[in-house]
């Protein structure tokens, strides 16, 4: 069975965000991720996840300026500067918290062929830097509902890079959410881009809320299909985190 981890981003919203770990593992929970752990201290967080006996499995590289809309600088042409000092400050929190991979966040960059090569190159000097690190790099497809302009949208891109990169550490984060809300069959995108997929976030269409029966079905195909990696559970809760829970034991 896929080993669960909360997204002490979007979970356990009651507590501090320091406290969410002690939540996360008075829930049964052994693994958390989060998506920006940089405003938290970064020694604390450490000694909040040693203390509870949780390891921290993954989170993203610094967003920008996320009130002027900045998320990720990987296909900005121009913002090559702003890319490598993000995936450092990542790269160096990974190794204080104990992190094995970070997702590279692509960016909004403007249509045309320009942010492609921005990304690719981005993508290639990111995975070589974080692998000297002995760190694994992510890219995740983000659907474009959502976060329109976003430059990652589409899982054949996604692949496509990824094989012609061929950097061992780097992979693919696969979310359901995202491939449902895209339009996309998720068996059968999942049947396809398997050999790529180092991490799985889930939650529901259309409110990101807790999995659905559709959402389980997919993690156990995950299961009968060899996946050895983590589910990060990256879900809204509808009705208060402790009371959703019940999810896991119909998986």
């Amino acid at each position: 069975m896929p080993r669960l981890a909360a997204n002490i981003s979007t979970m356990f919203q009651e507590w501090s965000i320091l406290d969410r770990v002690d939540a996360a593992a008075d829930a049964g929970f052994d693994l958390v991720e989060c998506q920006f752990p940089y405003t938290v201290g970064i020694d604390a967080l450490a000694g909040r996840l040693e203390r509870n006996g949780v390891a921290m499995v993954m989170f993203n590289t610094p967003p920008g300026d996320v009130e002027s809309g900045e998320l990720g600088f990987a296909a900005l042409p121009g913002r090559f500067a702003d890319l490598c000092s993000s995936v450092e400050r990542a790269a160096d929190v990974a190794l204080a918290l104990g992190v094995s991979q970070i997702h590279l966040l692509a960016g909004r960059s403007p249509p045309g062929p320009e942010g492609e090569k921005a990304f690719k190159r981005s993508v290639k000097w990111a995975a070589e830097r974080v692998a000297e690190a002995g760190l694994g790099l992510l890219i995740e497809p983000i659907n474009p509902i959502d976060n329109p302009g976003y430059h990652l949208t589409d899982f054949d891109q996604a692949r496509a890079i990824i094989q012609d990169l061929a950097q061992p550490n780097l992979g693919l984060q696969f979310d359901l959410y995202h491939c449902r809300k895209a339009g996309r069959d998720v068996a059968d995108t999942l049947d396809r881009l398997l050999p790529l997929i180092r991490h799985v976030q889930v939650s529901s269409v259309p409110d990101r809320g807790e999995p659905k029966d559709e959402d389980i079905a997919i993690l156990a195909k995950l299961d009968r299909l060899g996946y050895a990696g983590v589910v990060g559970c990256e879900y809204v809760p509808r009705a208060g985190t402790v009371a959703g829970l019940g999810w896991r034991d119909r998986f």
